[in-house]
């Protein structure tokens, strides 16, 4: 039976499969390139968003698949990588991955998404199963800089390409390689305001496209 992650997970397989990206997938499609993104994958009041059955026809007119090869791609798609960008961090059972903010600036740890890669990540036990999230990675505190909210040592647990809205806590990295802690206060299509979690540290606001990734904090240790 068809489930909201399989059948996602077929479209990112499809996808894929012809060296695209959802994006581009869509695009050739016809559609919003936007229309496949990870963010449009669950409503701003979490409920979950479903590709049109008028979709999934153009994508299979565009690439020329039948309705059979993609349900075997929503079996693969979702069984291989519990639909995890490729190249990202091994599939996790009961762990997730952890770095300090320190070393997350550098680069080879995420990919263009923001989603874990390559080596040096150590792993923290996860407080609810990593399989209802697929991507999620703990940042550890270190400093002072998010006092009062978070202490040196405390365990930050993130989402990527989870939808962000006004008032979320956030991590952020920038193109130049600073990564923080921060409430979103607005975001527009060319810029991006940032509140201090830290009264002694100021806001900060950005150029949009001076942002690499925006991921969203969903549990924090304390």
């Amino acid at each position: 039976m068809f489930s909201h992650e399989r059948i996602w997970a077929a479209i990112d397989a499809l996808a894929e499969r012809h060296r695209l990206s959802p994006s581009g997938l869509a695009r050739r499609a016809g559609l919003d390139p936007t229309s496949f993104n990870k963010s449009k994958r669950l409503g701003t009041d979490g409920r979950l968003r479903w590709p049109s059955t008028e979709s999934i026809a153009k994508v299979l007119d565009a690439t020329g698949a039948t309705i059979d090869e993609f349900i075997g791609l929503e079996t693969v798609g979702y069984n291989r990588t519990a639909n995890l960008p490729q190249g990202t961090f091994p599939p996790q059972s009961g762990s997730i991955p952890l770095l300090g903010f320190a070393q997350a600036g550098a680069g080879g740890f995420f990919d263009d998404g923001g989603f874990p890669a390559g080596q040096g990540w150590d792993v923290v036990d996860f407080p609810a199963s990593p399989e209802r999230k697929p991507g999620v990675y703990a940042l550890e505190v270190q400093g002072d800089s998010m006092m009062p909210l978070y202490r040196d040592g405390d365990v930050l647990i993130v989402e990527p390409g989870a939808q962000v809205r006004r008032g979320d806590r956030v991590v952020v990295k920038t193109r130049e390689g600073e990564v923080m802690a921060k409430v979103l206060h607005r975001q527009t299509p060319r810029a991006i305001e940032l509140l201090s979690l830290n009264p002694e540290h100021p806001n900060r606001s950005f150029d949009i496209r001076d942002i690499e990734w925006i991921a969203r904090i969903i549990w924090a240790s304390q």
